[in-house]
């Protein structure tokens, strides 16, 4: 049996990195003896975590532009190039029989170069609204994979197919570990958790809300698991002290906390919204605005219009929060509501769905 070769690419924040890391071990599954080789960006948090995840990879000098005039703006040329004239150097040596990419922008130049290779390509792209690399990058892709519905209008419709995102499998079923996950995280059995979510690096507008909140929230008789990111964690561990508070810069099982959760607050980064579908708990979206194209707000749309989530801008959070949260925890029947409706969106299957159109590809 032939043994085949992969490169993924996918980093920058965890959204990126987590799918491009459960479409390697399913790859692994289908192909035990498969070599995979990560590609990222030299300076970004993939060259920590796919390590850590079992695989090797390699660092392009790259990065995104910047909204305004800046040296690294200046410098953007050169590493681009840099960053070809690697990615044909690691693709010439590794000779991989596809190559897939998840989002970063290490990506753009690796999936370009084995375009030009002729070798197959698959983008998984994770939001509602693509970024211009997938956009560019999707003329001569020969799959895509996608979460959303109405892509075509970015991307040749015959070659969309319709996954949903890869998350991990332990989120498949949460709700036998509700008393592990209380154990776990030494939380009390007898009180309400709200899970609070501001992504890999956090959220300031999110953990700004929860330090002006907290003791409202509390008031409530219910316990608060705060994640408020690595870049935050200085500012707000000092929350520890207080009962019923965890604050904490990332989690390490995710499956756990979701478990013991009984609302959840959340940004709305592709990965998230896919694993908040799948464990199906009553959550109030914070879209962040400074994500390009709002493709945040667009993300949880998808969730609010099927009565599966609540929604509040950042520029409502003072005068909704309160009030919206009240409403959410005193009534059961919204509870139930939103619950059902989400794990209605879910799509358990999507990474062996994904990896079944890289088969497609090589076989």
């Amino acid at each position: 049996m032939k043994q085949y070769k992969f490169i993924l690419s996918g980093g920058g924040t965890g959204g990126h990195i987590y799918p491009a890391v459960a479409i390697a071990n399913e790859l692994k599954s289908h192909f035990p003896d498969a070599e995979i080789l990560f590609v990222g960006a030299q300076d970004k948090m993939e060259m920590q975590k796919v390590p850590q995840a079992g695989y090797k990879i390699e660092g392009l000098w790259i990065a995104g532009l910047q909204r305004k005039l800046t040296l690294q703006n200046l410098m953007f040329p050169f590493k681009l190039l840099s960053s070809l004239w690697k990615s044909r150097k690691i693709i010439k040596q590794f000779k991989p029989d596809a190559v897939i990419g998840t989002g970063g922008f290490a990506s753009g130049p690796l999936l370009q170069v084995a375009n030009s290779f002729g070798i197959p390509t698959v983008i998984q792209e994770q939001n509602s609204y693509p970024g211009i690399t997938n956009k560019i990058l999707s003329k001569k892709a020969n799959s895509i994979c996608v979460a959303y519905d109405n892509l075509d209008r970015f991307f040749p419709k015959d070659k969309i197919v319709f996954t949903g995102n890869p998350v991990r499998q332990d989120l498949l079923d949460v709700d036998s570990k509700k008393r592990e996950g209380i154990t776990y995280f030494n939380l009390d059995a007898s009180k309400k958790t709200l899970l609070v979510l501001g992504g890999s690096l956090g959220a300031r507008r999110v953990n700004q809300l929860i330090e002006k909140e907290l003791d409202f929230i509390l008031e409530n008789d219910i316990q608060v698991f705060w994640q408020c990111g690595k870049l935050y964690h200085e500012a707000y561990q000092h929350y520890n002290e207080k009962a019923n508070v965890q604050v904490v810069a990332f989690i390490d099982r995710m499956d756990l906390i979701y478990a013991a959760a009984d609302f959840v607050i959340s940004r709305a980064g592709a990965s998230s919204v896919s694993e908040l579908c799948l464990v199906g708990k009553p959550t109030i979206f914070i879209p962040s605005p400074n994500v390009a194209e709002d493709h945040q707000t667009k993300n949880a749309n998808a969730i609010v219009n099927k009565k599966g989530a609540i929604l509040i801008k950042e520029s409502e959070l003072d005068e909704k929060f309160e009030s919206t949260f009240s409403e959410l925890i005193s009534n059961k029947k919204l509870q139930n509501e939103l619950s059902v409706n989400i794990k209605q969106l879910a799509k358990p299957n999507a990474t062996k769905d994904i990896v079944k159109e890289i088969i497609k590809l090589i076989e």
